[in-house]
């Protein structure tokens, strides 16, 4: 116990102490906001390299990966705060590791150039109350291509209507469906159905588009679901779907390909590799795509083969739960004539 002066205050050794005691704990809380800060540069540094065992732990740390960021922003507001040195260190790391793999999204995106394809990508739900609506946003988007994943009766005749005037080329097989400014040629579905679905399951086709830059094959996809539950991160039908559709993708013949779809997972995911390792994925932009009210990933897809995609954005909101996006496709060439 501290000897008190004669107005009650502690004497020099009390205030000592006193001082310690504060000084241990602020370096106490200085090393949590190290280690989270290493932590942090771990995870976005080698996200790769976390396992996928148990529960797809490394899909689900990939599904999320931009969101490092704003937590690493949190961590060193605290750091300055509290004026802790090593973890200001450690969290700039982070910071540069989060600049290194979404900075170059954020960066302005070159002005569209003569050559390019424009592609809206939506999922416009099966429940959607507003079809015509949402039909009309996407005509109005000035898109040359618009893909689209579950399409149900009676809102698909809606749709083709809506759509006839400015996109007077379509194909849909089963749920999926493309319309293009440019004919078509030769569409057709594509088996992607995970094993255990034995209901019907009809979402994948292919067709051939004829631009003015030449034959391109458009890819119209949507993979199945992932869920959040006590067994971790259940992807391993929506990974079995992207497999089948990586080795369709090995046997494609054209130089350009266009593929749209609703992925359920971020470029950032191991599970879309198939896809990802053979297709280019838009330079600029994040266009965080679902839930529509409150965006956390980018689900919704462009990718491109033979091509270069400078920039994807969102579209505004309709009647889905997901948020449209279009994305320019840029490089294609016109065949030699």
């Amino acid at each position: 116990m501290a000897v008190a002066g004669r107005e009650g205050k502690p004497d020099g050794a009390g205030w000592r102490r006193a001082f310690r005691r504060k000084a241990g704990g602020g370096r106490r809380r200085g090393r949590v906001l190290t280690v989270l800060g290493a932590v942090t540069a771990g995870l976005l540094a080698l996200h790769r390299f976390v396992p996928n065992t148990p529960g797809r732990l490394g899909s689900l740390l990939e599904t999320f990966l931009f969101w490092l960021g704003p937590l690493t922003a949190a961590l060193l507001l605290c750091a300055v705060v509290r004026r802790a040195r090593a973890a200001l260190v450690a969290l700039l790391v982070a910071a540069v590791a989060w600049a290194a793999v979404f900075g170059p999204p954020l960066l302005p995106a070159a002005p569209p150039g003569a050559r390019e394809l424009t592609v809206a990508q939506h999922n416009v739900a099966d429940d959607n109350a507003d079809p015509a609506g949402t039909a009309r946003a996407l005509a109005e988007s000035g898109a040359d291509l618009v893909a689209l994943q579950e399409l149900v009766d009676p809102a698909l005749a809606v749709y083709r209507e809506v759509l006839a005037p400015r996109y007077p080329y379509h194909a849909v097989r089963g749920t999926v469906g493309l319309w293009s400014r440019h004919p078509l040629t030769g569409a057709r579905a594509l088996d992607i159905k995970p094993r255990g679905v034995a209901e019907p399951w009809q979402r994948a086709l292919r067709a051939g588009v004829r631009t003015p830059y030449g034959e391109v094959a458009a890819y119209v996809v949507h993979l199945p679901s992932v869920r959040l539950g006590p067994g971790g991160f259940g992807s391993a039908r929506r990974d079995e779907s992207a497999a089948r559709l990586g080795r369709i993708l090995a046997a494609e013949a054209s130089e350009r390909i266009v593929l749209a779809g609703d992925l359920n997972g971020t470029v950032d995911d191991r599970g879309l590799a198939p896809l990802t390792s053979r297709l280019a994925a838009p330079e600029r932009g994040l266009a965080l795509s679902y839930p529509a009210g409150l965006p956390l990933a980018r689900i919704d897809q462009v990718l491109a083969g033979g091509a270069r995609i400078p920039a994807i954005r969102t579209l505004p909101a309709t009647g889905s739960d997901h948020l449209p996006v279009l994305a320019r496709i840029a490089g294609l060439r016109p065949d030699p004539s």
